[in-house]
């Protein structure tokens, strides 16, 4: 068994010369709102969540972007709203939001 049910990884990377990049799409502020989400909803701790910062994820061009592991589910996110349903439905509730998931062919 794994010491985390589930981790999110949340790309935080700037990258330099107008290149894209997840730190230029309030990816630190969507950080922060999860990780204030998952800690209020009871799920942060050993044997749930752990939301993690990241460098860059090599997913630029999707940005902003993050990871939840073990599922290796992909996704991108507009908005807080956008957070709060990845928590309540794939972090809480293990369902993944279909319509959040970044696309397998989105590289950088």
């Amino acid at each position: 068994m794994s010491y985390y049910e589930r981790h999110i990884f949340f790309c935080l990377n700037q990258r330099d010369g107008g290149q894209a990049c997840c730190a230029d799409h309030a990816a630190q502020d969507a950080f922060d709102h999860c990780k204030a989400q998952v800690k209020a909803a009871g799920l942060a701790g050993p044997g749930k969540v752990r939301v993690n910062k990241a460098g860059c994820l090599d997913r630029c061009a999707g940005a902003p972007v993050a990871v939840v592991y073990p599922e290796a589910v992909w996704y991108t996110f507009v908005d807080r709203s956008d957070i709060d349903e990845i928590v309540e439905s794939h972090l809480k509730n293990g369902q993944p939001v279909e319509r959040l998931r970044l696309p397998a062919d989105v590289g950088r």
